[in-house]
């Protein structure tokens, strides 16, 4: 498995990834019929992997044999309260391909990459109840800091739990 940046060419493999992981990992925290509609074609539209704004979000993707089985996007983190903090943004692996390790893998190489660009801590949310997310997040170094609040993604509101953690060079 080889870990990289994303490419412009990567979006609909990615749109999958991210789907299919949403179908499977949020199952009954959304509506099924929401889940059911997703699809990757609408979502690769919402991907910019040829910006070389540095202070936007970058992607890094997992392949294998040319096929894109994770990613994870980081960017500055987004909230006020948290301002020259680093964000894990999103971070999918194909369900298949869960408990292979690549979350990991692609969780130090987020990390690093943060670090790398001058963020000692970094911040990510967690969909409440998800509770295969908050236990690799908290294997990973990750706290809850007991911030949440609804939020809409993919039009669909949801409760979700900060996490925070301070990050070292690797």
């Amino acid at each position: 498995m080889n870990l990289r940046l994303a490419v412009p060419e990567d979006a609909m493999a990615v749109a999958r990834v991210h789907v299919r992981a949403w179908q499977a990992a949020y199952r009954g925290l959304m509506p099924d019929d929401h889940l059911a509609g997703l699809r990757p074609q609408e979502r690769a539209r919402h991907y910019d992997f040829a910006g070389l704004d540095p202070t936007g979000p970058r992607t890094l993707v997992a392949v294998e044999a040319d096929t894109v089985l994770g990613f994870a996007t980081i960017s500055p983190a987004r909230d006020e309260d948290v301002r020259g903090q680093g964000e894990l943004c999103a971070l999918y692996v194909e369900p298949d391909c869960w408990g292979r390790g690549i979350g990991q893998a692609l969780a130090s190489a987020a990390r690093s990459d943060l670090y790398r660009l001058g963020f000692r801590k970094a911040v990510l949310w967690v969909v409440a109840g998800n509770v295969r997310a908050q236990r690799f997040y908290r294997a990973d170094g990750w706290t809850a800091d007991e911030r949440r609040r609804p939020r809409q993604v993919w039009s669909v509101t949801v409760d979700t739990v900060r996490y925070s953690r301070v990050l070292e060079s690797q």
